[in-house]
């Protein structure tokens, strides 16, 4: 059962709530949660791609029952996108039916005026959704890959989260009585704005540890072996190490992990380790890389883990 009340009750219980919906983190990661709930802050989370930042925001909503708002940035996002927009097609066929049956004559033009700019003809964006979301348990609002975004969107960002108001001019302001979690992801392609920074509470999130990330494997794909499972995992630490373009993350461990034991490996060899290579490296370069440093020496390693 959900319960909005577990990320703000302790850190224990924020570890337990997100353990029962498997996702297995450092208390690190679940004090930052339990402080931006109880504070009600923003939680940046920065990482390399993969290491579940995103899954964070998945996750509490499961925990909380409350809605997941994603806002997904991109180069060129602006607020119009983040906040919200006019149907102006339904605008036009509401002018449309005034004049076919004589409204548009008999009302003034400033009421016919007025009625285009009501919350009927309002497109909300992921924003302003959140931050009017009228509901009893708040949502989690997900501004995933902010980084990727420009610093006039971080500034507008910073003040739509400084007190979760925003102004509407034909229809005034929006405050969030109840503000949303907001869970803010970076995987540092580019600095975000100290001001954003100062706003929000920092976690660093890292890729997990050889234990628990067998246990993740364990959690999220239970079919395959333990043996197995201990092997990918070691395996997966060590192409880590080797400096690649993009080291594989989570994801791509479990990917792997799945299409081994789909294919009735029992333990890793150089020659199965070589043929689903593709599901744990995702660039050529990386896997040129991975080979010429030598797939042997990784499968002895993860042969003792």
């Amino acid at each position: 059962m959900p319960d909005s009340s577990a990320l703000v009750k302790s850190v224990d219980a924020v570890l337990a709530a997100l353990n029962k919906h498997d996702y297995l983190c450092d208390r690190g990661l679940a004090t930052s949660i339990h402080l931006a709930a109880s504070l009600s802050r923003p939680l940046l989370l920065e990482g390399e791609a993969g290491v579940g930042k995103t899954e964070v925001a998945k996750v509490l909503t499961a925990v909380t029952g409350g809605e997941l708002i994603r806002l997904q940035c991109y180069d060129g996002i602006d607020a119009t996108q983040a906040l919200y927009e006019w149907n102006y097609t339904r605008q036009l066929l509401h002018l449309r039916a005034a004049e076919a049956t004589g409204t548009a004559q008999a009302d003034n033009t400033d009421a016919l005026e007025d009625e285009l700019f009501t919350e009927r003809f309002l497109i909300r964006r992921p924003l302003l959704a959140a931050i009017d979301h009228r509901s009893e348990i708040p949502p989690v609002l997900l501004i995933d890959e902010v980084d990727r975004a420009d610093d006039e969107f971080e500034a507008f960002l910073l003040e739509a989260l400084s007190d979760y108001s925003v102004t509407i001019p034909e229809l005034g302001t929006f405050h969030a009585d109840n503000p949303p979690i907001v869970v803010i992801t970076s995987n540092r392609t580019r600095d975000v704005h100290d001001a954003l920074k100062r706003r929000a509470l920092y976690h660093w999130v890292d890729h997990p540890n050889f234990e628990r990330e067998v246990a993740i494997i364990a959690a999220k794909a239970p079919t395959v072996p333990g043996p197995l499972a201990r092997q990918v995992a070691a395996a997966a630490s060590e192409f880590r190490e080797m400096g690649l373009y993009k080291p594989p993350g989570i994801a791509e461990t479990l990917d792997w992990a799945n299409a081994l034991h789909l294919l009735g490996a029992s333990e890793l060899t150089e020659s199965n380790v070589d043929d689903t290579l593709g599901a744990l490296l995702k660039y050529r370069e990386d896997q040129d890389r991975a080979r010429r440093t030598g797939l042997d020496a990784v499968i002895k390693v993860a042969l003792g883990a």
